[in-house]
């Protein structure tokens, strides 16, 4: 019974023992894990670290990557654009027809096609015609200053076959910048167009939309200096030429003043005003003036005068939209002689023409004019050579007509133009109802 009694002090010695060893051991390695914990805590920190540092780089490096594949396209799409231009070298943006020879530019444009009236109107036979032919010649002179000519082989308005002289003039560009204002200020010294009302602009058969011109058909040549140029959304034009029709001389010293304000608020509307006076022209050397009006000239009433004038204003208005356009114009002329028992005559005028294409290339248009002659009337031609001479107090025309344009340089179109009118005797004029079909082109 004695060694059971020892071994249970020896017992409780060895747990305590136990116990003891157990604790110091467990925080050894409590220690030792936390220092480990720590560690492989500073070791994810850096690797996290360098991670980051990869990435930064690696999007660097493809941004890198993306902007030499952006350049290089650019490069090789500015070789392909540079490669093009040295083989086909690119047209000149301004007078793409005509041709060259050299500095020269030598263009055309003309109409044919058939003409019939009725039996009072000037085509009674349904006459084919060469409508219009003419030749232009643009040059360089020196700088800014340029030469421009035309040969007129064929007008409507003339009776014969012929070469007269259109237009030939020297023209200076941007005189203007001389207070940095290029646009301001150009200038022509030669023969020209009367810078009146803007028919004139587009009478030509290739620019007309219909055949036929309106019944006031405004336009003529005169030898003179013309100045012109815009400033923002204003522009003008302002004339002083002989009045006469002659190009070799002026029989009277007063001199015709023609001028034009143009104004467009916006780039589809534009409105303008003109004025213009034909200055003192004589009955005997004269006998008509260089402007032309409701087609003919502006003659002497009365032959007992040694002078005789006209003075004219007008305004035009034009709206454009896609495919189509409206102009208006609204004009007065007053004729003046010096006879002894003065004659006067006050004339208004006016019409409007609209355009409206039905396919791209098809369109239709349309124009009503009118021509009223207070009191005693004016001789008005209009379509009918026989009523030249004969006072006409009121006259109408409306234009009905179809144009196919395949491009810049032929057009195709169709016309019926139905014209009344009365004389101041108080008969009718009538018989005078027109078609007319032509080709126009130019090159």
């Amino acid at each position: 019974m004695r060694i059971p009694q020892l071994i249970q002090p020896f017992g409780i010695f060895l747990v305590a023992c136990f116990f003891a060893c157990g604790s110091t051991l467990a925080a050894q390695d409590t220690e030792t894990l936390k220092k480990e914990i720590d560690e492989l805590r500073e070791q994810n920190r850096l690797l996290q670290q360098q991670l980051q540092q990869q990435r930064q780089m690696i999007d660097e490096l493809g941004k890198k990557v993306t902007g030499l594949q952006q350049t290089n396209e650019q490069s090789q799409t500015d070789l392909r654009a540079l490669k093009a231009s040295v083989e086909t070298p690119p047209l000149p943006p301004e007078k793409p027809q005509g041709f060259s020879l050299g500095s020269v530019v030598i263009s055309g444009e003309g109409g044919a096609g058939i003409f019939d009236t009725q039996s009072a109107g000037r085509y009674p036979n349904a006459a084919l015609i060469l409508d219009e032919a003419r030749l232009f010649v643009d040059a360089p002179v020196w700088r800014d200053v340029y030469f421009y000519g035309e040969v007129d082989l064929q007008t409507r308005e003339e009776f014969d076959l012929g070469v007269y002289l259109g237009e030939l003039y020297l023209q200076a560009e941007n005189l203007g910048k001389l207070w940095n204002r290029d646009e301001t200020l150009n200038a022509r010294i030669g023969q020209f167009y009367i810078p009146f009302g803007e028919e004139y602009e587009y009478r030509f058969a290739i620019d007309n939309a219909l055949i036929s011109h309106s019944l006031s058909d405004i336009w003529g040549l005169n030898p003179g200096l013309e100045l012109y140029g815009s400033w923002k959304p204003l522009s003008y034009v302002v004339a002083v030429q002989d009045g006469g029709p002659s190009t070799l001389n002026d029989f009277t010293a007063d001199k015709s003043v023609a001028g034009r304000i143009g104004y467009d608020p916006e780039p589809w509307l534009h409105f303008s005003a003109s004025g213009m006076r034909t200055g003192h022209l004589s009955v005997a050397n004269d006998s008509v003036s260089a402007v032309w009006f409701g087609n003919g000239f502006f003659t002497p009433i009365n032959t007992n005068a040694s002078v005789f004038q006209a003075n004219l204003a007008e305004a035009d208005a034009q709206a454009k939209w896609k495919g189509g356009y409206v102009r208006l114009a609204v004009g007065y002329a007053g004729y003046d002689d010096d006879a002894p028992a003065r004659d006067h005559r006050d004339i208004y005028y006016y019409y409007i023409e609209g355009l409206q294409h039905v396919a791209p290339k098809f369109y239709a248009a349309a124009r009503w004019s009118q021509i009223r002659a207070l009191g005693a009337g004016y001789p008005i031609v209009a379509n009918t050579p026989g009523y030249e001479g004969l006072p006409t107090t009121d006259i109408w025309r409306l234009s009905l007509g179809l144009g196919y344009r395949f491009n810049d340089h032929l057009l195709l179109k169709i016309e019926y133009a139905f014209e009344q009118g009365r004389l101041s005797t108080g008969g009718a004029r009538d018989g005078e109802n027109l078609f007319a079909a032509e080709a126009a082109f130019k090159f």
